[in-house]
């Protein structure tokens, strides 16, 4: 495996988490490898773990990104993930306070309901 590659799976771990990476490892295939390869050489071992910003800074950024572009999926594992890269709820929600103003209050409403959501599920109060 490249450098990239390794560093990539070390920041994934951190940031989502063992037992998150482990699935996504468990279900991977022959036909989605290469995506798993490019996601954690390009996302994981290049743009998380650039050390420019701070992880809670890519949080924030992510999540915000994600309502604003309606990938709604991918919130609620950014919700979990922000645990690790100590982004606070109310940073989270200052993220999607941006996003009505800028993409849309029904993406950012939407977007809060699956923070909450996903909160409540984490036993984490708001």
């Amino acid at each position: 495996m490249s450098e990239s590659y390794e560093t990539g799976m070390r920041v994934r771990r951190e940031v989502l988490g063992d037992a998150h990476v482990d699935r996504a490892e468990a279900a991977k295939v022959d036909f989605d490898a290469p995506f798993q390869n490019l996601i954690t050489e390009g996302a994981w071992g290049t743009l998380w773990a650039d050390d420019t910003i701070s992880r809670r800074e890519r949080s924030m950024l992510t999540l915000a990104l994600l309502a604003a572009t309606g990938n709604f999926e991918e919130i609620p594992m950014h919700i979990r993930a922000s645990r690790n890269t100590g982004a606070e709820p109310r940073d989270v929600l200052q993220a999607f306070m941006h996003v009505a103003v800028y993409a849309g209050v029904p993406k950012a409403n939407h977007a809060i309901k699956l923070a909450k959501q996903t909160y409540a599920e984490l036993g984490v109060e708001i």
